[in-house]
Order: structure tokens, then sequence, then C-alpha cells
């Protein structure tokens, strides 16, 4: 009997990846950026990017790298083997947590590695603990892994850091995983050493993977100590993913190079996964990020000092606006704003979420703003201060004009 169509229309996207939301933080910076190419003043506060050039020695690494024909072929899937080495040390280094090359995968930015993570951990159904507000990528890349995110929320009221309770009320029987992130995207909430120890030791008494993003690992203010909950709770290491990149401490967002360090067999499957994905990143990416890891942390430290400045100006200014909260935050370079006062009808606006505030910013401050929707619940704005002090004194002011 021959096939008959179906009645209904087939949908040209799949279900899978039409279900996908996008990036809500590019989507900001690339409007922003299209209403500047306009000829609009826009300003953004968007996108996590630092302004800094890379730093000299790590493009020379590049420039020569490009040269040597044996960048010019496919190299392992894994990544260069001095690359993996050399990150290997660098955990050591940084975290205190010693690993080997062969627990280490480079992938093609930060976002394949937590992509590839939870790929490799997640079966249909299981649930993953997302301390929220979370980064935007976390929840659709656990969805399209096919596992389940579940929100914990935690408020300005509690620094934006969940508790062990919190925690605790969200297991069921198909949690496998909890995201840790600490310095914060996009709070900039820093977990303390006892907060951290503490988290860890649940997750490893109740048996779960704990898949931790130490990305801004080097940019805490206020003598704020970072802490790897990997070393925290040393008896982790078999349950444990880091992620990581060099996109945010050495300015290389556009180099696209990040890693997954854990247990071997995971890691393995990863890099089965990347093979038939992406295969190798870029052996000139790799030797850039080789420089960088292995290299001293001069550049970093004048960036975070630059950082610093503008975190106290931006947060001055950010609570002058009438209906805005804003607390300074202790790591990464981000302002997480609670305009919760800023809305609704009391507020003499009209604007009922966070959404709308930003739209309404934008379109009349000129100045690109993210949502708190992107992140979590609406009530919220993020502002990156990762971009030039006379830009984010004119940003600011243009808010404090416009909702003055």
């Amino acid at each position: 009997m021959p096939n008959t169509p179906s009645s209904q229309p087939r949908s040209r996207v799949s279900q899978r990846i039409g279900s996908i939301a996008e990036s809500a933080t590019l989507a900001v910076d690339a409007k922003a950026k299209a209403l500047k190419a306009a000829g609009r003043p826009v300003i953004g506060f968007g996108a996590g990017e630092p302004d800094f050039p890379t730093p000299d020695y790590i493009v020379e690494a590049a420039v020569e790298a490009a040269r040597d024909p044996k960048n010019h072929r496919y190299s392992p899937a894994a990544g260069l083997p001095e690359l993996r080495q050399a990150i290997a040390e660098k955990t050591l280094r940084d975290s205190g947590f010693e690993i080997e090359p062969a627990q280490v995968l480079v992938t093609n930015g930060g976002k394949q590695a937590v992509y590839n993570t939870f790929a490799a951990l997640l079966d249909p159904g299981d649930e993953v603990i997302v301390p929220t507000p979370y980064w935007t990528t976390y929840p659709e890349s656990i969805r399209l892994a096919g596992g389940v995110p579940v929100d914990v929320f935690a408020g300005p009221e509690q620094g934006y850091k969940v508790t062990v309770e919190q925690l605790d009320a969200a297991v069921t029987e198909r949690t496998k995983v909890l995201s840790f992130v600490s310095p914060s995207n996009p709070t900039g909430a820093v977990y303390t050493p006892e907060e951290t120890a503490a988290i860890g030791r649940w997750a490893h008494d109740r048996g779960l993977w704990v898949v931790t993003d130490e990305i801004y690992e080097h940019l805490t203010y206020d003598s704020v100590p970072f802490t790897s909950i990997a070393t925290a709770v040393p008896e982790l290491a078999d349950q444990v993913i880091v992620l990581n990149g060099v996109a945010k401490t050495y300015a290389m967002t556009g180099w696209r190079v990040g890693w997954m360090a854990g247990p071997v067999d995971i890691i393995k499957a990863a890099t089965n996964l990347q093979s038939h994905a992406t295969s190798n990143v870029a052996n000139v990416s790799q030797r850039a990020a080789l420089a960088a890891v292995s290299g001293p942390l001069d550049a970093v430290d004048q960036m975070k000092t630059a950082f610093d400045r503008r975190r106290k100006a931006m947060v001055a200014g950010l609570n002058e606006v009438p209906g805005f909260s804003c607390p300074t935050p202790a790591g990464a370079f981000y302002a997480y704003v609670d305009v919760r006062g800023a809305l609704g009808d009391a507020a003499g606006r009209g604007h009922q979420t966070s959404a709308e505030l930003a739209g309404h910013i934008l379109e009349e401050a000129e100045v690109a703003v993210v949502p708190g929707e992107a992140f979590g619940p609406s009530g919220y704005l993020r502002l990156s201060y990762a971009l030039g002090d006379e830009d984010l004194a004119e940003g600011i002011g243009r808010i404090q004009k416009l909702l003055s």
C-alpha cells in the first residue's frame, strides 16, 4: 500500500532545535550593534566582552603559529597535547585541583564545553539543579541533551546565592547534576569558601555530579577569594566537571577556546562527540591559548584594576536611579540590578516587566541592557561593565536622565 502523506504539515525545523531560545545576551548585543551601524549612538551593556585587546604576547604566538605548516593540518580532536598539559598545570596553579592531560578536552569556546558536558552526562528526563539567576545558555544546553533544568532562585536578599536547604528541597529521584557557578554570570556573586564547601559536601553525599564553571576565577574584588568546589571538597573528584576558557581572563572572546576537565570516562565520551561535531579547535587559536595559560598574569591584573574601577562607578550610578537597587558584585564584570521598584503603575512609568523596561531604555536612551527574563524571573537588569570608562559614564547618565 503506498505511503499516504500526513494531513498535518510537517515543520521544516525539528522540534528539538526549533524550541531553543535565542541567546538573549547575544541578541541584545546584535541589536545594539545594528543600531550603531545605522548611525544611532547606542551604548551596549549587553555582552560580557572585555574592551581590551588580547595581550601582545598571545597575538604574537598566534602569528608565529599561522606561519608554521604543522598548524595547517588536522590535530587531535581532544586538543593539542601540549595545550592539554598546560591546562592541567594551570588548573593546579589557579584552582588547586590536580588533573592529568587525559582529563582535559579543548573545545570551541566555553559554550561547547557546556554542551559537551551535559550531552555526556544526561539521559532523557534527567534533572539538573540550576541556581537562578543563571547564564542563559545553561538551560538550553540541558534541554538539548534531553535533560530537565530545575530552577532554584536566590534573590538579592540572600546575595543571589542559593543555600543547601534550597538545593535539598529541589532534589527528586531524577536529579543527576548540580550546576555551580562562582563567580557568577549574571549576578557577580561569589560563594565563600565555607558556602562552597557546604554545597560540595551536600552534592557528594547526595551522589550528584557537579558541573562547575570557573571562567571568571581571576575576577574577584575587595580581597574576596575564589574557591574551586573541586578543591574545597576533594572527595568530589570523580563526580565533578570543571569548565573554563581563555575568553574572559585574557580578553580572547573571539579566539574560541574553552575546555572541560573531569573523569577520564566522561572526557573520552565528550571527545567522541566532538570528533563528529567539530573535530579539533583551530590550531592557531590553540597555540594562542597555550601562550595565554602558560604565560604571566600581569595583563590580567591590569584589566582587573580597570574592571574594579568601573564596577564601583556603575553600582554608584545605578543606585541613583529611582526604583533601582544594585548590590555590589564581588566578581566577574556584571551588575545585576533589582528594578522591581521601577516597574508597574506605582513607578509612574507603566512598564510591567524588566523586558519592557529594557526595550524602553534602548529605544529612548539608546542604551542596551539585558532583561532579567534572560536569566530567570522578571524584575532585574544585567549590565556588563567590561566596556570603556567614558561609554560607561555616558550610558549610566542616559539611564539616569531617562528614568529620573
